[in-house]
């Protein structure tokens, strides 16, 4: 077949559309999120729920989202700046903070729902594969079902994505996954080692950097860890840390807002230009034109000095 080159008339760009913006900006891949979002039309407008896991370079969010024509709307939300409140005050962007704000993003959600005490999931997580199965009663509620959406991230074995996601299914919500993806995976064998992902998701993996480095090379690890070291948190301290966070996430995972030491309302108030009302701007023409004509007329008087 010859090859045609592409005249650039003005025909060609009357008929040129531009991609979306936040496809064009490298934020929105909408050939994934438009099978993420397209729900069978036989569902009667339920919505079809997302798992949305983000990162960014101090926070991890995660959210429970759903899509309407007016745009994404939040279920339940995350983060793991949240953590130090149950105790993990280190390491707030590895691989088990994302578990845990994963499993704070599920027990909040179904906490909100009225689910919590139905669906618990993992209270003692093994590492092991456990999909959330839906109750004997007829009458119960079927499990919550979401969808993880990973956005533009890579999926690469043992993501921080699916400690996120893992947290999450071990806090009692439905979400369909394979193991693959878990760290601990071997492609040969095609079968999952239960003890590492347990280790990762209890702070292991941690532990045995912290101790190599430590032998390695003292200084950096004194100067790496040492936000751990300023409260005297060693590798063996790690596990029973972030046992008793999860403990206390699922004893009260609601959301509770600081309080703040100012009213922020108040002080920003003390700092407003309030606008002048009719009488008060017709008051200060007024004052104005009374310093313009007295302004005049001691030029006047001056001028008549100057020449007597």
């Amino acid at each position: 077949m010859p090859f045609v080159k592409t005249v650039k008339s003005n025909a060609y760009f009357s008929r040129y559309q531009v991609k979306y913006r936040r496809r064009r900006e490298g934020k929105t891949d909408y050939y994934a999120r438009k099978r993420l979002i397209a729900q069978a039309k036989n569902k009667y407008n339920a919505p079809k729920y997302r798992l949305v896991v983000r990162f960014t370079n101090k926070n991890i969010i995660v959210q429970i989202a759903y899509a309407r024509l007016q745009g994404d709307f939040i279920l339940c939300a995350a983060q793991s700046r949240e953590l130090p409140k149950f105790g993990i005050e280190h390491g707030l962007t590895n691989w088990t903070a994302a578990y845990a704000t994963g499993l704070l993003c599920a027990r909040r959600a179904l906490t909100k729902l009225g689910l919590a005490d139905k669906y618990e999931g993992q209270v003692e997580p093994t590492g092991e594969l456990a999909l959330v199965e839906g109750l004997d009663d007829e009458d119960a509620p079927r499990p919550f079902k979401c969808y993880l959406d990973a956005g533009l991230k890579r999926t690469s074995t043992g993501s921080r994505i699916f400690g996120a996601m893992k947290g999450a299914a071990d806090g009692g919500l439905f979400i369909p996954h394979s193991e693959k993806r878990f760290p601990g995976y071997d492609v040969e064998s095609k079968s999952l080692d239960a003890e590492v992902l347990k280790k990762y998701i209890f702070g292991g993996h941690v532990a045995e950097y912290m101790e190599s480095l430590e032998e390695e090379d003292d200084e950096r690890f004194k100067k790496q860890f040492s936000s751990y070291l300023a409260d005297d948190i060693g590798s063996d301290d790690l596990e029973e840390i972030y046992q008793n966070a999860y403990s206390a996430i699922r004893e009260n995972p609601t959301f509770e807002p600081t309080e703040k030491e100012t009213d922020w309302k108040a002080e920003s108030l003390k700092y407003k230009v309030h606008r002048l009302t009719q009488e008060q701007r017709a008051e200060r023409v007024q004052e104005k034109i009374k310093m313009f004509q007295a302004g005049r007329a001691a030029a006047g008087e001056a001028e008549e000095e100057d020449d007597e």
